[in-house]
């Protein structure tokens, strides 16, 4: 059913290079990043996604891998659907924390919506999602879907920041899951190369490169993250909202991002 987070094991160069996965950082409402990244990977970057083995991601990073596997062609409805419900958090007195506001159900309204009738057929297997158990507070990648509904079970549950989103945890197999992003917000899987995207500017192949800073990083469950100023600020904007001005340029970020990247490994067309 689950399937833990292993260590990479010993691999060729080749091998790793025949074998790629995507994986999505945990992010919040700077999703809108990931999917620019991603518009611009199915647009210029088919020769690499048709290597692509598996997608993974927590939280954020989680729908949108969901969305690039399973719906490519609905990643504008996905924009859209992000501006909005970055709006309505924007106009509550306390953001996604305002008595009476129901940020899941709105987040389930906007997945149920987009992911098609097949879904979890299509991510059997190819979609890691990273959730964490409030009892033993480890970290699982569930990769394994009975039905459509099991699916937005687990990426609702990669999703729930507790306090923020709510206070009742996602109940999934008899067992209740919050944030995948807590434990693990960045999974890397054991089998050849992982591709990894982050609106975060660190060691990562897919992110912002923040200038005339200190040579400081700092690893957090997994993302290894340049101590700056401006990931102080994107960590605000992922809790809350930016204008949509603001957004559309971490949209278009992402794009440009994930373009130099596949222009520096050959993979852009």
């Amino acid at each position: 059913m689950f399937a833990r987070l292993l260590c990479p094991s010993p691999d060729s160069s080749a091998a790793r290079m025949k074998h790629i996965n995507l994986s999505f950082a945990a992010c919040g409402f700077l999703g809108i990043y990931h999917l620019g990244a991603a518009s611009a990977l199915c647009r210029h970057g088919k020769k690499l996604l048709k290597d692509v083995k598996a997608f993974a991601g927590a939280s954020a990073g989680s729908l949108v891998a969901s969305v690039l596997l399973t719906a490519p062609e609905k990643i504008e409805e996905c924009n859209q659907f992000t501006y909005k419900f970055a709006e309505e958090t924007r106009r509550q007195s306390l953001g996604a924390v305002t008595p009476g506001y129901d940020f899941m159900a709105r987040l389930r309204s906007g997945i149920e919506s987009i992911l098609p009738f097949n879904a979890h057929e299509l991510a059997q297997n190819r979609l890691h999602i990273s959730i964490t158990n409030t009892k033993t507070r480890e970290n699982y990648l569930v990769s394994k879907f009975s039905s459509r509904e099991d699916l937005i079970k687990v990426l609702l549950a990669s999703s729930f920041m507790p306090i923020y989103a709510g206070l009742r945890p996602v109940e999934y197999k008899g067992q209740t899951w919050v944030d995948g992003g807590l434990t693990n917000s960045l999974p890397i899987l054991p089998v050849g190369r992982t591709v990894t995207i982050s609106p975060f500017s660190g060691r990562l192949d897919i992110s912002p490169q923040d200038k005339g800073q200190l040579d400081l990083y700092i690893n957090i469950t997994n993302q290894d993250i340049m101590v700056s100023l401006e990931n102080l600020i994107r960590l605000n904007q992922a809790l809350f909202p930016p204008s949509k001005r603001k957004m559309e340029s971490l949209y278009h970020c992402g794009f440009n991002d994930a373009i130099k990247f596949l222009h520096k490994e050959n993979w852009f067309e």
